[in-house]
């Protein structure tokens, strides 16, 4: 843990039992790259259907910590828990058919530029279905409509501006009918209105498909207005989490010039 988070309270996430609990759990979970630590002992629980935002600066961990929830990373140390299941060391069949009920949009959307939209929005579904071509393309078509994409389905993504394809990663990403839906910077590289408008999507789907939304984000305006509850990552753990009153009112020095954007304060500006 850094030298600035000496002396200030350190929330605590240990779960007696994780294999008694819905949602997920990541317990005492290090990763470290080239020596350096950047998951340190990291515990959070994350309840079903809520809308958790995980804020902190760049290269804390925010993107490793959601990849080691689909175990796309695995762990030095430690274990991770979805819904009762620990995935650490689960085999890859059954590993596959957990990773079915996850729904990922990615930050730059991460659309296949030789497919279609219809065919990138229906990828899984071809893959895990066993649904026929036409049914596919139907629900692939339902979903783009859900996120108020019509009539682009044979396009490109090339053809597709920025939002559009945010839009398009968000229909696959909802195909499955996930359980959970992780959302890495959704916001990043778009206008504040269209951001809006994504923000404005997650809120919608969470309340449509009650799922539950573990977002990564920079943008404190979507932060604040998507979240149930916020937690900020900082030195390989999670050094606060609140409801967005608590943050935005919390005198805690690091989250306080986080939030606020400001060069001066405990961070390290370089």
């Amino acid at each position: 843990m850094s030298d600035l988070l000496q002396g200030l309270p350190m929330p605590d996430f240990s779960v007696a039992d994780p294999s008694s609990r819905d949602g997920i759990v990541l317990q005492g979970v290090t990763k470290s790259f080239q020596g350096r630590k950047i998951l340190d002992n990291f515990d959070f629980t994350i309840e079903r259907g809520e809308t958790v935002v995980i804020i902190g600066r760049s290269g804390e961990g925010k993107s490793v910590m959601l990849k080691h929830i689909v175990r796309l990373l695995n762990p030095e140390a430690g274990n991770v828990w979805i819904d009762g299941e620990d995935i650490t060391h689960m085999n890859t069949k059954r590993l596959f058919e957990v990773r079915k009920r996850f729904g990922m949009l990615f930050q730059g959307a991460a659309l296949f530029d030789s497919m279609t939209i219809c065919e990138n929005v229906g990828l899984g579904l071809k893959e895990h279905s066993g649904l026929s071509a036409e049914e596919i393309r139907i629900r692939a078509c339902e979903c783009l409509a859900q996120v108020g994409l019509d009539k682009v389905e044979d396009k490109l993504p090339s053809q597709l501006s920025g939002g559009m394809k945010k839009r398009a990663g968000l229909a696959r990403a909802i195909a499955m009918r996930p359980d959970y839906i992780l959302y890495d910077e959704p916001t990043t590289g778009l206008d504040p209105i269209t951001s809006d408008a994504i923000n404005d999507l997650i809120l919608q789907l969470q309340a449509e498909l009650n799922v539950t939304s573990i977002v990564v984000t920079h943008d404190m305006a979507s932060a604040f207005k998507i979240a149930d509850r916020m937690a900020m990552l900082s030195g390989g753990r999670i050094i606060y989490a609140g409801s967005v009153d608590h943050v935005k009112k919390t005198g805690h020095p690091v989250v306080r010039q986080f939030i606020e954007g400001s060069a001066q304060g405990p961070l390290s500006v370089f």
